[in-house]
C-alpha cells in the first residue's frame, strides 16, 4: 500500500478522476468503490467565458495588451481606429447580444469618459475615450456568459 504523502499535489483538471463511494443500498453491491470525473462531481464552471488583459496605450499606437486570461476560443486583435478611439475584435462571433459585459478602467491615469466601452457588433467591442495616451496599465475585462 502507497503512503498518500508520496503522491505529488497537483491542481486538478475537469477530466482528472477521483476515487469515491457510490451509495447503493440494493442488489447484492453495497456502497462500491468507483471512479468519477472532477468535472462530474463539482461544477466550478462560473457561467461565463472571460477575456482578461493588462492595457497600456502610447501615442498614436493600437493598445498593447498583457494577456492574463482567455479562455473563449477566439483570437483578439486591438486597433485604434481614430483619436482616443480603439477597437478590440474577435476572429469568431464571441460577444453575444445582452450577454457581454465589459469591466475597464484606465489604471495610472484618470478621465471619466460617459460611455467606455460600446458592443459595436458580435465581433467588435469600440472603446471611445475622447483622446490618445489615456491608458496605462488598466484593467480590462470581457466575459460572455452562456
Amino acid at each position: 500500500m502507497a503512503i498518500i504523502s508520496s503522491y505529488p499535489t497537483v491542481v486538478p483538471t475537469a477530466d482528472d478522476l477521483l476515487i469515491g463511494t457510490k451509495v447503493t443500498n440494493t442488489g447484492t453491491v453495497i456502497n462500491p468503490t468507483k471512479t468519477f470525473r472532477a468535472g462530474e462531481v463539482v461544477d466550478a464552471s462560473l457561467g461565463y467565458k472571460s477575456y482578461v488583459a493588462l492595457l497600456t496605450q502610447t501615442g498614436t499606437n493600437a493598445p498593447v495588451a498583457t494577456l492574463l486570461k482567455n479562455n473563449t476560443g477566439a483570437t483578439f486583435t486591438w486597433a485604434r481606429t481614430g483619436g482616443g478611439t480603439y477597437t478590440i475584435t474577435a476572429n469568431i462571433n464571441t460577444f453575444t447580444s445582452n450577454k457581454t459585459i465589459v469591466f475597464f478602467n484606465l489604471g495610472e491615469y484618470t478621465f471619466a469618459s460617459q460611455q467606455p466601452w460600446v458592443r459595436t457588433s458580435d465581433t467588435v467591442i469600440t472603446l471611445p475615450l475622447g483622446g490618445d495616451g489615456r491608458i496605462t496599465n488598466g484593467s480590462f475585462e470581457i466575459r460572455i456568459y452562456s
